[in-house]
């Protein structure tokens, strides 16, 4: 049984930064994609960044690539999101997403995931 599991959410200032692991288990994700996707009430849920397991391509929302960065640790299984100059409009659930997906349009597809996370707060105060 696949489980993600998020952590490292909570309240930061805006201007901080903070770090989100997501803990992978319950089969090989070598060909998984691993994704990070945020939202916020009566929002649609938000592709921020993925990247592949094996070769460790990432994918990048545009307007947050520079200030948010997706990395791996193979040993672990465990991928994690740096959050870099937060700001208030960052205020979200962050979840973690993995599947066997292909093509960067379906990558940035939330409805593309079979398996999530229990998602963690993030409050950005301003």
């Amino acid at each position: 049984q696949v489980q993600l599991v998020e952590s490292g959410g909570g309240l930061v200032q805006a201007g901080g930064s903070l770090r989100l692991s997501c803990a992978a288990s319950g089969r090989t994700f070598s060909s998984d994609i691993m994704a990070w996707f945020r939202q916020t009430p009566g929002k649609e849920r938000e592709f921020i960044t993925a990247i592949r397991w094996s070769g460790g391509t990432t994918y990048y929302k545009d307007s947050l690539k520079g200030r948010f960065t997706i990395s791996r640790d193979n040993a672990k299984n465990t991928v994690y999101l740096g959050m870099n100059s937060l700001k208030p409009e960052d205020t979200a659930v962050y979840y973690c997403a993995a599947d066997r997906i292909y093509g960067v349009t379906n990558v940035m597809d939330w409805s593309k995931y079979a398996y999530w996370g229990q998602g963690t707060q993030v409050t950005v105060s301003s």
